[in-house]
């Protein structure tokens, strides 16, 4: 700490009491209160330090926190896998972007309450919000000067501290804190903050944009193809999607023209929306898995209801054709980008809503259905591993281990999305389609890749869609079930 910090003193938003409340509308309400009030107090002092030049004072402001306090153990639906915390004590959680997540913060908020019959508390937590998360946009880091400022950020604010923005809730590590109060959800203020920001640095749209069901691709023609399926949807009032937005939140409503207006970031998003968020988003992660998880990582704070991955695979048996897709049962992980987070000998179980709303799909749209469907559809392990030019290696190795799994496909993304779900319990699943087949001779040529593009992708695309809305019908009491919830779980979802 700078001598020029110690000296100068620390101003903070008035202290106010912390609240009950057997409401949770008036709860989420008040939450949201505390953090206008808290983030005004540092938008305001930050324009005015850059302004002048010389702070005059150390300026800190706290994210509001929401806790309960049980004293029995709760008689709930053993069915439900979320809602209820699962024994007597106090729980607590930071809270940040009321008004984004305000929905999903009655919601859970609402299940407390009914289960445990107790009031929860808001008030303001000790956490400081990091002015970087304070400020809405980066105009208004640069607003009023056109140079950095020529003091330490911070020694005058608050800052993301790393060493607190962590996993350790989802992971399975932190399970009550020094004072012995336990997680009330699985991501901090701070940690869901990071992500947000993330998710605008590479996706290049809001995270308001983000619907609750999400496709994942590894190739542009899928863009496209979503972007004239998003046409067609704004085009038909039926159907019940009000907009699409592209990268750079370019919006697109009825009898628009769609497009994806030219951005290229890193991993663009598109998000056809309806109302309360029921639509869907997707996402064009690029290839490799250090990009999927760099996407499900900051995706899963948003709490989607499902994410599935739509990609091309190396299909590895000689009974399967250019074209036939496969539906993951099973994953072998040779990422390793999560083997920190999720040691490989982990299982990552097939989720069976999902399984059967993916099957349904490809019957639906291939009018095969059966016996039949194994004419162009096979089930089983999906191998995903970290090196793009495997073919290339000695073939006794990644052969011999292929074969061994009983992998039936290849690729380089799936099974950390699906991990990546498993570890943020958000349902997930896997349908590839076969773009060549190595291990027999069959690679993709220029026109043999055209052609497969043409004929296959919109199909594919139709599949996912199909298998997404079907799940928007189903309770999420029942898509959220207690397959991914491990002995000692959140309340939050």
């Amino acid at each position: 700490m700078s001598h020029e910090r110690q000296r100068l003193p620390l101003l903070t938003p008035a202290a106010q009491p912390a609240q009950s409340f057997t409401s949770a509308e008036l709860a989420v309400a008040e939450l949201q209160r505390l953090y206008d009030e808290a983030t005004l107090f540092l938008t305001e002092n930050f324009q005015s330090v850059l302004k002048s030049g010389t702070p005059t004072a150390r300026y800190r402001a706290f994210y509001p926190e929401i806790e309960i306090t049980t004293s029995s153990f709760a008689h709930v639906d053993s069915r439900l896998s979320f809602g209820h915390v699962a024994e007597p004590g106090t729980y607590a959680t930071t809270v940040t972007r009321p008004d984004l997540f305000r929905d999903y913060l009655i919601q859970q908020i609402s299940l407390l309450l009914d289960n445990h019959q107790v009031p929860v508390i808001v008030k303001a937590s000790e956490t400081p919000i990091p002015v970087h998360f304070a400020l809405k946009d980066d105009a208004e880091v640069t607003a009023g000067t056109g140079d950095s400022p020529d003091f330490p950020l911070r020694d005058i604010f608050d800052v993301p501290d790393l060493a607190t923005t962590n996993d350790e809730i989802v992971n399975g590590f932190l399970t009550r804190d020094e004072d012995c109060v336990g997680p009330l959800a699985p991501f901090t203020a701070q940690r869901v903050d990071y992500s947000l920001k993330r998710l605008a640095h590479y996706t290049a749209t809001q995270p308001e944009h983000f619907q609750c069901h999400i496709l994942f691709t590894n190739y542009k023609f899928y863009v496209d193809e979503f972007a004239r399926f998003a046409e067609a949807a704004l085009a038909d009032p039926a159907s019940g999607y009000t907009q699409f937005v592209a990268p750079g939140n370019v919006i697109f409503g009825r009898g628009d023209k769609v497009s994806d207006a030219g951005l290229t970031p890193q991993m663009p998003a598109f998000h056809l929306k309806r109302p309360g968020g029921d639509g869907i988003t997707l996402v064009n992660i690029g290839v490799g898995p250090s990009n999927a998880k760099t996407a499900t990582d900051h995706i899963a704070v948003l709490r989607p209801h499902a994410w599935l991955m739509l990609g091309h695979c190396a299909g590895l048996r000689n009974s399967q054709n250019l074209g036939d897709f496969v539906l993951a049962h099973a994953y072998l992980r040779e990422d390793h980008v999560l083997d920190d987070d999720l040691p490989v000998w982990v299982p990552v179980p097939a989720l069976a809503e999902i399984q059967i709303a993916l099957e349904h799909a490809v019957e639906d749209v291939t009018q095969y259905s059966g016996y039949d469907l194994k004419q162009i559809m096979r089930t089983g392990t999906v191998a995903t591993i970290d090196n793009r030019n495997w073919e290339l290696r000695d073939q006794s190795g990644p052969v011999q281990r292929l074969s061994q799994s009983r992998a039936i496909a290849l690729d380089m993304e799936s099974a950390t999305i699906a991990a990546n779900g498993f570890r943020f319990r958000v349902p997930y699943g896997t349908l590839l389609c076969v773009s060549d087949k190595p291990l027999h001779g069959e690679l993709k040529l220029p026109g043999m890749a055209t052609e497969f593009y043409s004929t296959q992708v919109k199909k594919h695309l139709q599949i996912g869609i199909r298998a997404l809305e079907s799940l928007r019908e189903m309770p999420l009491e029942r898509l959220h079930s207690r397959k991914l919830r491990s002995f000692e779980e959140t309340a939050f979802l």
